[in-house]
């Protein structure tokens, strides 16, 4: 006992150190706990020797890693997954596993026979790591963009299949129809019970303890073991019954609270469980390096080809095609859990389980890089692939104007350059008061929903990034009268408003040009740059804001709020 308390001890230590160093230098903080448990652990430093307490450490933490990824599985989105996610992530899955099959067993890995190191790792190529895309996605403020939406839902829809897959994962030895139906039906029954339980009786229980945040606590954790250990039973895993415990308490109405509540116990296990996988991991021969090497460039190129030809095939552009195959190409920490739990079982030869786990360390490095820079890689990458004979969403388009460049006729009187939640306001503003001025208007964007949405209404619209210089001269902005830049420049790629307007007042020097501004020091900067005129809409919230305490003051607040959900009534958006 002893000696746990001091193997956790040197485990804590060493992950926050060595934490501390990945956090300065920008690195994926799962990396730094590989590599602190590498170096405490029987392979390392000798610090950590106990095969026991690398078992009960690892055991616990991999439970409550499962339990908090059950608690962030949103099953209404699952439900309202749209058509494009859907199949994106059913030929992202399916595709991935066959090339995976093919490609590991084509190199000698086993298939059969009670080793299972090809299966388990084409089910491990397959996952992307939510940590990892979470959170370059939200530091590059594109988790509400188009490409940010669909990888999320990928992710959240490859989440569902590792479930399906830990399901059936005990059975693998004696994979038989009846024993695949078997453990699904226990699954089944477990997650109905679970989720009837979660529904009727658990709030009644936590409602009663709302103001007690120890007991909250408590009782998560209770739930979580209390799943776990029925799975068990049931002849599943305790680690498939922490996720269904997750499962069941995501639509669970207090699940937030929940979830904030355990949030520092999840980051204390998942810290325990990575050192402790890092502790298994011996210093690579050339074999282990070579063959996580074939598994990172395998992962790589097999996300490229089943992620973004499914999204080519149902129109979403290139662009929107490629930037979630760059966002999706890692291996996913849930793929640990899969090679984990292949390990215990002795499904996998601890060499392979090595390689992946090197294989995971290249990508979170790699992939990181890649996405910070993915507009970069994505604007480059448009070029060769249009020249090898890939169409994108501005070839052929049917509302072509004869005699002009582009073959989608020079833009018109008004042009608005990017088209977010503003410009989709200001559509539908004029199509309240002015209908007549929509035809006088051009839309330049690259968001493939926006193109075909604005095309069916009829409006007049260019398929383009704005922050090509050849997007803006074929599109034949240099005759149009005035040009609005309604996009923010926290979510302009490869550009800002002041650069757009320097370069938009070179094409067209008598153009009146609005750009919209995040601060207030960038509105001198932008008359400078050649605008005519500068929105800050801090100013127009803040006034609205205004007239809501007053209404509020006056007892008007529910005529001020019927007002507002008169003009809602009365709109239609693009973007809702």
């Amino acid at each position: 006992m002893h000696e746990l308390i001091r193997d956790i001890t040197l485990c804590i230590l060493f992950a926050w150190m060595l934490g501390l160093l990945a956090h300065f230098s920008r690195q994926p903080l799962i990396l730094a706990y590989l590599i602190a448990g590498f170096c405490i652990g029987p392979f390392g430093a000798g610090w950590v020797k106990s095969q026991e307490s690398i078992s009960v450490i690892s055991e616990l933490g991999l439970i409550f890693m499962l339990f908090m990824i059950g608690l962030e599985i949103d099953l209404k989105k699952i439900v309202r997954a749209g058509r494009v996610i859907l199949f994106a992530a059913g030929g992202q899955l399916l595709g991935g596993c066959l090339l995976g099959v093919l490609f590991f067993a084509g190199i000698g890995l086993s298939l059969g026979g009670g080793h299972f190191d090809a299966v388990y790792l084409c089910i491990a190529c397959a996952l992307s790591s939510t940590v990892i895309i979470v959170k370059v996605l939200y530091e590059k403020r594109e988790l509400d963009t188009l490409p940010g939406r669909i990888t999320l839902g990928v992710l959240v829809l490859q989440d569902i299949f590792a479930i399906l897959f830990l399901a059936v994962q005990p059975s693998l030895a004696n994979l038989q129809v009846s024993v695949i139906l078997l453990s699904i039906g226990r699954v089944a029954v477990l997650v109905a019970a679970a989720l009837l339980v979660s529904r009727y009786v658990l709030p009644r229980l936590f409602h009663q303890i709302a103001r007690r945040p120890e007991l909250i606590l408590l009782g998560a954790l209770a739930w979580c073991f209390l799943v776990a250990e029925t799975a068990e039973r049931l002849s599943l895993s305790r680690e498939m019954g922490a996720l269904i415990a997750g499962v069941s308490l995501s639509t669970f109405p207090y699940a937030l609270d929940v979830t904030a509540k355990v949030t520092t116990l999840r980051d204390f296990f998942i810290t325990l469980f990575f050192v402790a996988l890092g502790m298994t991991i011996p210093v690579p021969g050339l074999s282990v390096i070579g063959l996580a090497l074939m598994i990172a460039a395998f992962t790589v190129v097999s996300r490229l080809v089943t992620t973004f030809t499914p999204l080519y095939l149902m129109k979403q552009g290139l662009r929107a095609s490629l930037l979630p195959a760059l966002n999706l190409a890692q291996i996913s920490e849930f793929s640990l859990v899969v090679i984990q739990t292949g390990v215990t079982d002795n499904h996998i030869a601890a060499e392979t389980a090595n390689a992946a786990s090197f294989a995971f360390v290249v990508l979170a490095v790699l992939s990181t890089f890649v996405m910070t820079r993915s507009d970069e890689i994505t604007r480059w990458a448009i070029g060769p692939l249009k020249r090898i004979g890939l169409r994108d969403l501005d070839h052929g388009n049917g509302h072509a104007e004869e005699g002009h460049e582009g073959g989608h006729g020079e833009a018109r009187r008004i042009v608005i350059l990017g088209f977010f939640r503003a410009a989709s306001a200001l559509l539908a503003e004029i199509e309240r008061q002015a209908p007549v001025l929509l035809e006088q208007i051009t839309v330049v964007d690259f968001n493939p929903n926006v193109y075909q949405t604005l095309l069916s209404r009829g409006l007049h619209v260019i398929y383009g990034d704005i922050s090509s210089a050849d997007t803006l001269l074929h599109a034949g902005v240099g005759k149009s009268e005035m040009i609005i830049l309604s996009v923010p420049d926290a979510l302009l790629k490869g550009a800002s408003n002041e650069k757009l307007v320097r370069h938009v007042r070179t094409l067209n020097p008598t153009a009146m040009i609005v750009a919209t501004a995040d601060l207030l020091s960038d509105v001198g900067e932008l008359y400078e740059a050649g605008a005519s005129y500068v929105t800050v809409t801090r100013l127009s919230d803040a006034h609205e804001l205004f007239t809501v305490i007053e209404a509020a003051q006056a007892g008007l607040l529910a005529d001020k709020r019927a007002e507002l959900d008169l003009r809602l009534g009365e709109r239609r958006e693009v973007l809702p």
